[in-house]
């Protein structure tokens, strides 16, 4: 089983959810969410648009720091055939825009 750590920089309430693109210095994946930053919402649907996009289930990524920053750490738990296709799917997505 691989473990991903990775940086994100989230923008909550976007006119729609999009996974792309890449901020500041530390290369953070951009992930813009509709949902406001109001009782972990934001943090659910940050969730839900890395799954579709990294074509993961849910229960596989989670928030390891920042929880209530808009910079946060995200750590995904996939098996050896799901590895090579995430790692790549992460590369496109920061290589985007």
């Amino acid at each position: 089983m691989g473990i991903h750590r990775f940086t994100i920089r989230v923008k909550p309430g976007a006119s729609r959810p999009s996974v792309g693109g890449a901020y500041g210095d530390d290369h953070a994946l951009v992930v813009s969410v509709h949902s406001p930053p109001v009782d972990g919402r934001a943090n659910a649907a940050v969730i839900d648009a890395l799954a579709r996009a990294l074509e993961v289930s849910r229960r596989n990524l989670s928030i390891t720091a920042g929880a209530t920053s808009r910079t946060k750490v995200i750590e995904i738990q996939v098996d050896d055939e799901q590895d090579d296709r995430v790692r790549t799917r992460l590369a496109s997505l920061l290589a985007s825009r």
